[in-house]
């Protein structure tokens, strides 16, 4: 079992190897979820915002399980939970 910082390292590279991203981000959110299931054996809770032109003209579930295919091997054992933002630029711009 890796710590968060090495996780979060971890999470970027495998993403960014599997898509060509503009921005990515990776927030540890564990420390809101002290004392859950997942805390507990030690996986940790993040947030994945991935903004790559590679989503235009994909579905909303297509990017998360193109996010996902890209992580899935850290599931569950480094990864208990994962919030999934991805969009295109464009997309970006507008939030």
């Amino acid at each position: 079992m890796i710590d968060n910082v090495k996780r979060i390292a971890v999470i970027k590279e495998k993403i960014t190897a599997a898509i060509n991203v503009v921005a990515i981000d990776v927030q540890d959110d564990s420390h809101l979820h002290v004392g859950h299931a997942g805390a507990k054996d030690g996986a940790g809770h993040f947030t994945v915002t991935v903004i790559s032109n590679e989503f235009s003209g994909m579905s909303y579930l297509s990017r998360h399980r193109k996010i996902y295919q890209a992580v899935g091997e850290m599931i569950p054992n480094e990864i208990h939970a994962l919030v999934i933002r991805p969009n295109t630029p464009l997309e970006a711009e507008e939030v």
